[in-house]
């Protein structure tokens, strides 16, 4: 089991869940989140002033998988969240962290079953 932690565009959040929810992949939490990485903010005019904001704003989008959907899963994020046909700096990033345990509250299942 694999938790997915994929930094995108918020233009690109409809995309994203549309494409995983054609695979399966139903399940997911979305967090707003602001930050920087190489691009170091954006520099704006507002009212002939011109100033910089140090933090862009991001989704977070979090998704546990079984191992049997994690490459599936990591292509489809990556495809959709690209802008142009290269991809963009500030399109964001995947991480990918093992889970060594899943209890569903509700439903009282544990393991893969649970994810």
């Amino acid at each position: 089991m694999k938790l997915i932690i994929a930094v995108i565009q918020p233009t690109k959040l409809d995309s994203v869940r549309t494409a995983l929810a054609e695979m399966a992949v139903e399940r997911l939490t979305v967090f707003d989140a602001e930050g920087y990485g190489r691009q170091r903010g954006q520099t704006a005019t507002f009212r002939g002033i011109e100033y910089k904001t140090n933090l862009l704003r991001k989704v977070i989008v979090e998704i546990a998988v079984n191992d049997d959907f994690l490459e599936k899963t990591l292509s489809i994020i990556e495809n959709v969240s690209r802008t142009g046909q290269e991809g963009n700096i500030g399109d964001g990033k995947i991480l990918v962290l093992p889970i060594e345990q899943v209890v569903q509250i509700g439903g009282k299942e544990k393991g893969p079953s649970a994810v």
